[in-house]
Order: C-alpha cells, then sequence, then structure tokens
C-alpha cells in the first residue's frame, strides 16, 4: 500500500546547504522507489494557518518510506535540511484499493457510546 512523506517546512532564507540538500536528495529516495509528488510550491490554505512550505512525497510502502528515513545516505544529507529549516515530518499510509469511507462511518457511529 502506498505511503506518504509529508513535511511543513517553516518559511526560511535561502542558504547553501538547503540548496546542497535539494541537489542531493533524489539520489537518497530513488532506491527505496520514492519519488516527489509536492515539493515546495505555493499552496492555498483553506482553513486554518500553515505557513511556509509543503513536500509530498510517495513511497511503495511504509516499509520502504521508514528505510529510506533511516538509510546512512538521507542520515548524512538531513542534517543540511534540519540545520536551517524548521519543520514538521509525518509518514501516513494510504488508503487501499476499494477503500470505503462509509465502511469508517458506520464503524465510528458503532463505537459512539449509546445515547441515553
Amino acid at each position: 500500500m502506498t505511503a506518504y512523506a509529508i513535511a511543513r517546512l517553516a518559511p526560511t532564507t535561502p542558504h547553501p546547504e538547503v540548496a546542497e540538500y535539494i541537489e542531493r536528495i533524489t539520489a537518497t529516495f530513488e532506491p527505496y522507489g520514492g519519488r516527489f509528488l509536492v515539493h515546495g510550491t505555493a499552496h492555498e490554505v483553506m482553513e486554518g494557518s500553515w505557513p511556509g512550505y509543503v513536500v509530498v512525497m510517495s513511497f511503495p510502502g511504509m516499509a520502504e518510506a521508514r528505510a529510506w528515513w533511516d538509510s546512512p545516505a538521507y542520515r548524512e544529507i538531513a542534517p543540511l535540511r534540519s540545520r536551517h529549516i524548521d519543520s514538521d515530518i509525518v509518514f501516513v499510509p494510504g488508503v487501499p484499493d476499494g477503500y470505503d469511507p462509509a465502511a469508517t462511518a458506520r464503524a465510528m457511529r458503532e463505537a459512539l457510546p449509546a445515547a441515553h
């Protein structure tokens, strides 16, 4: 099942180490089947607040996403970003083929306490 790495990167000023990180990152995730879906483009906030930039990457699964994150190649370049950009980064599994949100709603309703 496809997994996604989603990052919210705080606004920052350009830095040579960040440019190097961007130059080198693709080589770190390609061996794990990763690819960019969104990379630092402008976004439109529809609700709430989300300053900065958004990055979304896909991987064949959670195991590949974690393996990339823990890989020596990525661990080597990660400080080039983290020294200069505050970030929130999450990994999330996608939904399986045939996912039915109505089934999720039914399970949620069944878990609600009985009305008095």
